[in-house]
């Protein structure tokens, strides 16, 4: 079993339904949040989006939701 230090998992609500735009979102995502798990479960009424990882910027990853057109919030 893998055991990162310092990990942490973010949550996030989207309006992202397209599971081939939710893919190039992951890749996009991944290789600006080096070392981190990125999945979408679409199936959710939320739309959730999963980080895992260290040192998450909240704000980069809702900027580029944004960016793309979508629709993001963290989670409490």
């Amino acid at each position: 079993m893998e055991t990162t230090i310092n990990s942490t998992v973010e949550v996030f609500k989207t309006n992202v339904e397209d599971l081939a735009r939710a893919a190039m979102l992951v890749g996009l995502l991944q290789k600006l949040i080096t070392n981190s798990r990125v999945n979408f479960d679409l199936e959710d009424c939320d739309r959730i989006l999963r980080i895992a990882g260290r040192d998450i910027s909240t704000q980069l990853v809702i900027g580029i939701l944004e960016d793309h057109g979508y629709l993001c919030q963290l989670l409490e």
